[in-house]
């Protein structure tokens, strides 16, 4: 007789989600989500929900990729105890899900809401219940200095404070700083998070602290500028610029976490679900609040539905200083019900009843 938590069945389909406009970082843009839609189901009939969100400019991964993980694993998947996800989360990295981090992020995602339903409890309270509420920022993406500050006014029309910047990329310091100084002209107070992806050089960073400077701003934070394997210039622009430095692809394991503390590399990290899965952020979560580095909870391009797995993350583990868990804003359409409720840049997941709460609607099952 099976177990009440094996799985009994699993279902992989594409999740194509039209953009307002491309959402472009330093390696390039994305026009729509090319996600992925996993359901597992449990023996005791519980269905639960993930999504992989792959991002070719982030990491080079791809829709296609994460599509023949997950192909792979489902025959594997069958008949499995689940009830031990994180033991289960390590075999089925094991099998190749190292190699595609949406792919196994889906599937844990999918796992942890289905124990989570068997259990009848919110994600928030089964990743350990500390709070229900995070504050967001919003992105404005790459494009013209005319554009970032109509994106800014935006974005405080809507009642979010925090706005995060993208910057880096081939047309060099002087594009970044006209966006960043007419980002700052059009929302002088709120806080800005300046955002590379690993798409600027040493030179390039040097010259955009100093032109910051110049310009009497003081960003919130420095995520990722330089290249993710450059720690000792991550140290350099610490104490060069005297602002907070995040680590975002740098830091996609516990192990990396703890090279980041010894280099003196990084202030805060930045944890994203689809770099390498749920067991993996605990994991960083771990490691960081041991090494006395802040939390940041990020995503890719995620529908409501990852995007409230890690807020309901974020909020159970608590000690989350920033939180960019903006793009379901960007898309044009909602194949989805429940998630978290934003008010302005304030989210909530107290009103979830068990598990992550977000189910496709009717016509999308």
């Amino acid at each position: 007789m099976s177990s009440p938590t094996s799985i009994r069945a699993v279902e992989i389909s594409t999740l194509d989600i039209p953009l307002h406009t491309p959402f472009g970082i330093s390696g390039g843009a994305q026009a729509m989500a090319n996600n992925v839609l996993v359901s597992v189901t449990l023996a005791n009939g519980q269905i639960g929900y993930g999504e992989a969100a792959p991002l070719p400019p982030y990491n080079g991964e791809t829709q296609a990729d994460a599509l023949r993980t997950l192909n792979n694993f489902k025959p594997k998947l069958i008949g499995r105890e689940v009830n031990d996800w994180r033991a289960f989360a390590e075999e089925i990295r094991a099998w190749g899900g190292a190699t595609c981090g949406s792919a196994q992020c889906a599937i844990e995602m999918a796992i942890v809401d289905a124990l989570a339903k068997s259990q009848g409890v919110p994600l928030w309270k089964f990743f350990g219940g500390f709070g229900t509420e995070l504050e967001t920022d919003m992105t404005v993406t790459t494009g013209t200095a005319a554009q970032a500050a109509e994106d800014a006014r935006a974005i405080r029309a809507r009642g979010i404070r925090t706005i995060k910047v993208k910057v880096g990329g081939a047309k060099g310091a002087g594009h970044d700083l006209e966006r960043i100084r007419a980002i700052h002209a059009a929302a002088p107070d709120s806080p800005l998070i300046l955002d590379g992806n690993a798409g600027v050089s040493r030179a390039h960073a040097s010259e955009l602290v100093r032109g910051i400077r110049d310009a009497g701003i003081k960003p919130a934070l420095l995520e990722q500028w330089l290249a993710k394997e450059d720690l000792a210039g991550a140290r350099e622009l610490r104490e060069e610029s005297g602002w907070a430095v995040a680590a975002d692809e740098t830091a996609c394991s516990g192990a990396d976490v703890t090279r980041i503390a010894d280099e003196r590399a990084a202030d805060f990290v930045n944890i994203k679900l689809m770099k390498a899965g749920l067991s993996t952020a605990l994991e960083i979560v771990k490691v960081a609040k041991e090494r006395n580095i802040g939390l940041m909870i990020g995503g890719n391009v995620e529908s409501i539905l990852a995007m409230t797995v890690s807020a309901c993350l974020a909020a159970g583990q608590g000690g989350f200083t920033f939180a960019d868990l903006d793009t379901p804003w960007f898309m044009s359409e909602n194949p989805f019900e429940g998630g978290f409720i934003a008010t302005g840049g304030n989210l909530s997941v107290a009103h979830l009843k068990s598990g992550h709460g977000v189910t496709p609607k009717q016509s999308n099952r």
